[in-house]
C-alpha cells in the first residue's frame, strides 16, 4: 500500500466512451474519481450533500430533506442557501447532467454500472446468495469476500450530520451481516481453525453480538478447544445478563448443549469443501506402467477384482509380497494404470522403502500425501495421530487408490491406509502382511517359462528370438524366471546387435548354479543382479558401485558427480545409461535413486571389486567434501562476516556456489535428508571432523523447526562417535550442535548440560570456536532459568572470545543476548544500548538473518521502555526476515512478542490474534516450554477483550506445561488463575 486513498475497482474494463467515468464511494470516506483521478468533493457538509443523494439511488431529495439530512432540527439560518452553493459547486466538479434540480430539490442520476462501490458490494452479495444456493460455497465466499473488499474504514467517515450517522449505522450493519455469512460459509466448509482468530477479534470489537460468539463457539469447538467453547458461552451468558438483563437467545444455549453433549453432527462441517482444483487436488501420482508388460493374467484378473469392489466396501486392501526383483510394484502399477477410471479422484503413490536401513516414516509420507491432497504446509499437522486423521478426513468423500511400495511391515502401513468406503489401498513388500486386517493376501511367484520367455522376446525381439527358440528358453532359465533378472539380460542383449541370443546363452550358463534357490532371500536377488552388473562397461560399473556408497533417499546430479569424480555432464550421460538398464531409477529430473536392494547388491560390489581399496572411501570423503563445501557456502550468504567458515575443516572437492540467498536456502532445505544421511554415515576418523563441521555448517535445518528431530538424533550420534575415537576436538563440536538442537526445541537442562561440556572439551582441545558459541548458549539457557548473573557472566565471556576470535556476528549474537539479561535485571537503557549495538554490527555486515535476531532482542528492550511504536517497527522487520528465510520457529516467536507488545500498548484483540498464529506456527517445534508462555499471554489477551472463560483454559493449559517442566513460570499462571485475577 502507499498510504493514499483507495481506488474502487471497476468491476469490468470500460469502454473508449466510459473511460471517464465517475466513480463514488461511501463505504469509507465520501470520494468520487474520474476514471483514477481523485475528484475534489469539498467541505465536510457539502460531501454530507453528495452522500445524501447518492445513496437515494437517482430519486429526487428535497430542499428540505436535504436541510434536516445535514443539519437535523434545528438548521442555520442559512441553510436553504448553504445547500444550494454546495449542489453548484458539485455541478462544477461532476460531468454534465449528473447533478440534476428538480421540483425544487436535487438527484444524482445517469451513473455507469458499478459507479457506487454500496452497490457493487449488494450485487455481489446477491451474486453470493445465488452461489450459495446453488451450492457452490466456495464461489459464494469468494465472491462475498469481494463484496467486503468495498468497505474501506468507517463508512461516511468524516460526514457530519443526523442522515449519515443513521445511514453508518444501516451500513457496518450490512458489512456485519456479510462478514457473518462468509465466516458462516467459512465453517460450512471446514475452514474452523483459520476463523478462529478472526473471531475472537470480531467477538471483541462486538462483544453483544451472539451470531459472531456462535459461530466461536463452532470454529473453537471444531479445532478441538471444546474448554473454550464452553467459556465462549460462559461469557456471553455473564456479559448479556451484567449489560441487558436477558439470557442467551435459544440457538446459542442449543449450541452449548450439543457441545456438552459432543454432537457428532458438530464435528463436520454441514456442507464439507467441494473446493476447486486449489483446495481439491487430484493427484496422479502412478509411476509410468512399463510398455512391455507380460503375462501375470491371474493376478491382474484378482487384483483388478478386488479394486472394482472398493466402491461397495469400507475399504479395498491387497497386499502383494514376494522376493525381490519378482515384479510386484510393477504388477501393481500395471494393475494400478488399469483402474484407474474407478477412482477419479486421484491416485497416491509413495516408496516406502521397506527394505532398506531406514524405511520411510508414516509421518513423513502423510504429510507428503496431505500436501498432494491440497493440504497447505500451515495446515498440516505434526504428530503422527493427527496427520493420519486428517488424511482420513481428507480422503472421507472421495475415491482415491493408494499404491504402497516396498512396504517393511504392516505397522508402517496401518497409518497410511485410507479407512473409508471408495478408497482402495495396494501394498507390496518382501514380508506377507499376515497381521494388515482385512487385506486380501497375495504371494507373487517368479513367472511362468511362458510369460518369462514373452517378456524376453518383447525386449529383444520376436525376429531374434525366433531364429534361437531354445537359447531363449536357455536364457530365461538361467535367470530363475524372475522378470529384473530376464529385463536386465535382454537388455543387455537388445543393447549389442551383434550378439546373438546364443551368445547370451552361453554367458549365463557358467553364471550361479544357485539360481534356483530365489527363494532363500537376498543372495538370490544378487545373483540376479548380477547378470545386469556384468553387462556394464567399466565406467558403468565403477559408477554403480560408488554410488551404492551414499545413504540418502536419492542423490543429486551434482553429488554423483563428487562420487564418482568426473564432469557433470560425463556423469548425467552415465547415469541415464544405467537408468536404461534399470540398474538406477531416474526419481526427477537431475535427481537418482536406487531401489533398495540394488543398492545393497552396489555396495556388496563396491567391496569386491572395486580396486584399489581406498577407492570407496576417497568416494565417500569428495561427497562429503562437496556436501561441507556447499552447505558453508550457503551458511556464509546467510551470515557475511561469520568466522565458522574459516574454522571448519578444509575440503578438496569443491561445492555448488550460489549468488541468491534464496537459491542456497532451496538447496539446503531439498537436500536436508541427504546432508544428514552423509554425516551420520561418516563417522571413519578419516571423516569424522568434517562430517561434525558439515552439521554445524547446516544448522539452518534445525534453527528453522523443519528438520529438528533429524538433527537432534545425528547430532547425537555424531558426539557417540567423537567420543569414542577419544576425538576431543570434534566432540566439543558436535555438543555445540547437540545442544543447539536441545535448545531449540525446549530441553534446557540437556542443552545446558551440553553446553557446559562443549566449553569445557573445547578449552581442552584449544579449538576457542566452539567455546564462544557454548558460552554464548549458557547465557540464554540462564537467562531462561533466571540464573541472570551466571547468564551475564556465561555472556561477558562469549564476548570477550568472539572478539578474541575475530568473530563479529558471534559477538553481535552475544551482545543481543546480553541485552535480554539486563533486561531481566531492570537495566532496560543498558538492554537498549546493547541491542542497538548487536544490531549496528550485524547491519553494517548486511547480516539479514541475524540481524533478524538483533531486531528481535531491541524488539524486546524497547517494549519495556515502553517505546512501544519503535519497538513494533523493529519485530515486525525480524518477523519479514524470519518469513522470507523459513525460520518457522523465529516467525511465530516474533508473533509472540508482537503479543506481548500489543499487550502492553492495550491493544488487546490484537494481541490476541497475534498470540493465535505463534500458537498455530509453534505447533510441534520450539518445545513446551515456549508454548506455555504464548498461551499464558493469549490467555492475558482474551481476558482483556471479554473472554475470561477461555483465558482460564489457556492458563490451565500453560500451568500444566509449566508444572511437568518445573519451571518458575507456573507461579505467574497460578496468580493469573486466582477469581482476583479476572475479576
Amino acid at each position: 500500500m502507499d498510504g493514499g486513498p483507495r481506488v474502487p475497482e471497476q468491476r469490468r474494463a470500460p469502454s473508449s466512451a466510459e473511460a471517464a467515468a465517475l466513480r463514488f464511494s461511501v463505504l469509507g470516506p465520501v470520494r468520487a474519481w474520474r476514471a483514477e483521478e481523485p475528484l475534489n468533493t469539498g467541505s465536510p457538509q457539502q460531501r454530507a450533500l453528495l452522500a445524501a443523494l447518492l445513496l437515494r439511488e437517482g430519486r429526487t431529495a428535497t430542499a428540505a430533506e436535504l436541510i434536516d439530512a445535514l443539519w437535523g432540527p434545528e438548521p442555520p439560518s442559512q441553510a436553504l442557501a448553504a445547500v444550494r452553493t454546495y449542489a453548484s459547486r458539485l455541478r462544477k466538479v461532476l460531468d454534465p447532467g449528473v447533478l440534476v434540480s428538480e421540483s425544487g430539490g436535487y438527484a444524482v442520476r445517469g451513473l455507469g454500472e458499478g459507479a457506487l462501490d454500496l452497490a457493487v458490494a449488494q450485487e455481489l452479495a446477491a451474486e453470493a446468495e445465488k452461489a450459495k444456493n446453488a451450492g457452490d460455497l466456495h464461489q459464494a465466499r469468494e465472491v462475498l469476500g469481494r463484496a467486503l473488499a468495498e468497505w474501506d474504514g468507517e463508512p461516511l467517515a468524516g460526514v457530519p450530520g443526523p442522515y449519515a450517522e443513521t445511514q453508518r449505522v444501516r451500513l457496518e450493519e450490512l458489512r456485519l451481516q456479510l462478514l457473518e455469512s462468509r465466516l458462516d460459509m467459512d465453517l460450512e466448509q471446514g475452514c474452523h481453525a483459520e476463523a478462529v482468530s478472526e473471531l475472537t477479534a470480531l467477538t471483541a470489537a462486538h462483544p453483544l453480538r451472539e451470531r459472531l460468539r456462535e459461530l466461536l463457539m463452532l470454529a473453537l469447538y471444531r479445532s478441538g478447544r471444546q474448554a473454550e467453547a464452553l467459556a465462549v458461552y460462559a461469557d456471553t451468558r455473564r456479559l448479556l445478563a451484567e449489560e441487558l438483563g436477558v439470557d442467551p437467545r435459544s440457538g446459542l444455549r442449543d449450541l452449548q448443549q450439543r457441545i456438552l453433549q459432543a454432537d457428532p453432527a458438530l464435528a463436520e462441517p454441514s456442507a464439507p469443501a467441494a473446493e476447486p482444483a486449489a483446495v481439491q487436488v487430484r493427484p496422479a501420482q502412478l509411476p509410468a506402467t512399463v510398455p512391455d508388460f507380460t503375462g501375470r493374467s491371474a493376478f491382474v484378473t484378482e487384483l483388478s477384482e478386488v479394486l472394482a469392489s472398493a466402491e461397495g466396501r469400507v475399504m479395498a486392501v491387497s497386499a502383494l509380497a514376494g522376493i525381490g526383483g519378482v515384479g510386484k510394484t510393477t504388477l501393481a502399477v500395471h494393475v494400478a494404470h488399469q483402474a484407474r477410471s474407478a477412482f477419479p479422484d486421484g491416485q497416491l503413490y509413495v516408496d516406502l522403502q521397506g527394505a532398506g536401513p531406514r524405511a520411510a516414516e508414516p509421518e513423513t509420507v502423510l504429510g507428503s500425501f496431505l500436501r498432494a491432497l491440497g493440504t497447505p504446509d500451515s495446515s498440516v499437522p505434526d504428530s503422527l495421530d493427527d496427520r493420519a486423521a486428517l488424511y482420513r478426513s481428507v480422503l472421507d468423500g472421495r475415491r482415491v487408490l493408494v499404491l504402497l511400495d516396498n512396504a517393511k511391515d504392516a505397522a508402517q502401513v496401518r497409518p497410511l491406509l485410507p479407512g473409508t468406503e471408495g478408497c482402495a489401498a495396494l501394498v507390496t513388500s518382501r514380508v506377507r502382511m499376515v497381521d494388515l486386517a482385512g487385506a486380501h493376501l497375495v504371494d507373487l511367484d517368479v513367472m511362468s517359462p511362458d510369460e518369462a520367455l514373452q517378456l524376453f522376446t518383447k525386449i529383444v525381439g520376436a525376429e531374434r528370438v525366433a531364429a534361437e527358440r531354445e537359447a531363449a528358453l536357455d536364457v530365461v532359465a538361467a535367470c530363475g524366471f524372475l522378470p529384473l533378472a530376464i529385463r536386465i539380460a535382454a537388455s543387455r542383449l537388445a543393447a549389442r546387435r551383434t550378439w546373438t541370443v546364443s551368445v547370451l546363452a552361453a554367458k549365463l550358463a557358467d553364471e550361479r548354479r544357485r539360481l534356483d534357490e530365489l527363494q532363500a532371500g537376498d543372495l538370490a536377488v544378487k545373483a540376479t543382479f548380477e547378470l545386469g552388473y556384468g553387462a556394464l562397461d567399466p565406467a558403468q560399473a565403477r559408477a554403480f558401485r560408488l554410488l551404492g556408497l551414499a545413504d540418502g533417499p536419492d542423490i543429486s546430479l551434482a553429488a554423483a558427480a563428487a562420487v564418482i569424480d568426473l564432469p557433470v555432464e560425463a556423469t548425467e550421460d552415465l547415469l541415464e545409461s544405467l537408468v536404461d538398464t534399470s540398474l538406477l531409477e531416474s526419481a526427477a529430473p537431475g535427481r537418482y535413486r536406487f531401489h533398495d536392494l540394488v543398492r545393497l547388491y552396489a555396495r556388496a560390489c563396491a567391496e569386491r571389486d572395486e580396486q584399489p581399496p581406498g577407492e570407496r572411501e576417497a568416494a565417500m570423503s569428495r561427497l562429503l567434501d562437496f556436501c561441507l563445501a556447499t552447505a558453508a557456502g550457503v551458511y556464509a550468504i546467510e551470515r557475511p562476516g561469520d568466522r565458522l567458515v574459516e574454522h571448519l575443516e578444509t575440503t578438496e572437492y569443491p561445492g555448488l556456489t550460489f549468488q541468491d540467498r534464496h537459491r542456497a536456502q532451496d538447496w539446503l532445505y531439498a537436500e536436508a535428508m541427504t546432508l544428514l544421511a552423509c554425516v551420520r554415515q561418516s563417522t571413519a576418523p578419516a571423516l569424522l571432523r568434517r562430517a561434525v563441521d558439515l552439521l554445524w555448517a547446516a544448522v539452518d535445518l534445525t534453527e528453522s523447526g523443519a528438520n529438528s528431530r533429524e538433527y537432534e538424533a545425528t547430532a547425537a550420534a555424531m558426539r557417540d562417535a567423537a567420543h569414542a575415537a577419544a576425538d576431543v576436538r570434534t566432540e566439543a563440536r558436535a555438543l555445540v550442535t547437540l545442544a543447539n538442537g536441545h535448545h531449540l526445541i525446549g530441553r534446557f537442562e540437556l542443552a545446558n548440560e551440553q553446553a557446559s561440556e562443549a566449553v569445557r572439551l573445547a578449552d581442552a582441545a584449544g579449538d576457542p570456536l566452539p567455546g564462544c558459541w557454548a558460552s554464548n548458549m549458557l547465557g540464554i539457557i540462564a537467562l531462561y532459568h533466571n540464573r541472570l548473573e551466571d547468564g551475564e557472566a556465561h555472556l561477558t565471556r562469549a564476548i570477550d572470545s568472539f572478539r578474541a576470535c575475530g568473530d563479529g556476528p558471534g559477538e553481535a549474537s552475544a551482545l543481543c543476548n546480553l541485552s535480554r539479561i539486563h533486561l531481566a535485571m531492570g537495566r532496560t537503557a543498558s538492554a537498549v544500548s546493547l541491542a542497538q549495538q548487536g544490531t549496528g554490527m550485524y547491519d553494517a555486515m548486511g547480516h539479514a538473518l541475524k540481524g533478524a535476531n538483533g531486531r528481535y532482542a531491541l524488539g524486546l528492550a524497547l517494549t519495556r521502555g515502553g517505546q512501544y511504536n519503535q519497538a513494533a517497527e523493529r519485530l515486525q522487520e525480524a518477523l519479514e526476515v524470519f518469513r522470507d528465510s523459513r525460520m518457522r520457529l523465529w516467525e511465530g516467536m516474533s508473533l509472540f512478542r508482537l503479543a506481548e507488545l500489543d499487550l502492553a500498548a492495550e491493544r488487546p484483540a490484537q494481541a490476541a490474534t497475534n498470540a493465535e498464529t505463534a500458537l498455530t506456527l509453534l505447533r510441534g517445534i520450539g518445545g513446551e516450554w515456549r508454548r506455555g508462555n504464548v498461551l499464558t499471554v493469549l490467555g492475558r489477551a482474551l481476558s482483556l477483550i471479554g473472554h475470561p472463560g477461555r483465558a482460564q483454559v489457556c492458563w490451565r493449559e500453560a500451568l500444566t506445561i509449566f508444572e511437568g517442566l518445573g519451571s518458575a513460570e507456573a507461579d505467574e499462571v497460578k496468580s493469573l488463575l486466582r477469581p482476583s485475577a479476572v475479576a
